[in-house]
């Protein structure tokens, strides 16, 4: 059991049936009434941040998060195969619980799985990828329009916008957060 006045960034509480993350969270004492806890969580099964107020005190359920360094193999269509490398165990996941997490994995690449009491909640991805861009159209000499952009297709298959200068072949950073060009590689 956790108190809502133990409440740390990033501590994992169960919740009305859900499991969430708490982003953020204040402490407030008013001047006349009780105190109370104002919280930012993240739901781990869809994603979705809400604000939510506790009242101080109170109690919830912490929920232990397991996390698994596994290799990502292929995409068979329907789920995104997974290897545990110390034991060997394959784990799939159905390709539409990680619909944009596909975009930045590469057959081979090492992630982190996370899991709580046997459910997978998804898959936790470096900040920054580096990935090579497969398609682009070519820079026009002459457009120094500020910021400037085009469509670019990288090696996973997907469409990112990037300045005029990268080019087919070119490797560039992109953020796994928010899926947008960061800098060449």
């Amino acid at each position: 059991m956790v108190s809502s006045n133990d409440f740390k960034t990033g501590i994992t509480i169960e919740y009305n049936g859900n499991i969430y993350q708490v982003l953020e969270f204040q402490h407030v004492k008013p001047g006349k009434g009780q105190a109370f806890v104002r919280s930012k969580l993240k739901n781990l099964r869809t994603g979705a941040t809400i604000d939510y107020t506790f009242n101080a005190n109170e109690k919830m359920n912490r929920a232990v998060i397991e996390k698994k360094k596994m290799q990502y193999l292929y995409d068979d269509g329907h789920n995104l195969a997974f290897m545990d490398m110390e034991t060997y165990v394959q784990l799939d996941i159905p390709r539409e619980r990680l619909e944009f997490e596909k975009n930045f994995l590469l057959e081979g690449e090492m992630v982190t799985i996370i899991e709580y009491q046997s459910e997978i909640l998804g898959v936790q991805l470096p900040e920054k990828v580096i990935l090579e861009v497969t398609e682009c159209a070519p820079g026009v000499k002459g457009n120094t329009a500020a910021n400037a952009t085009k469509d670019a297709v990288v090696e996973t298959g997907y469409r990112v916008l990037v300045p005029l200068f990268v080019e087919v072949g070119d490797k560039i950073i992109i953020s796994t957060i928010d899926g947008k060009y960061n800098s060449r590689a």
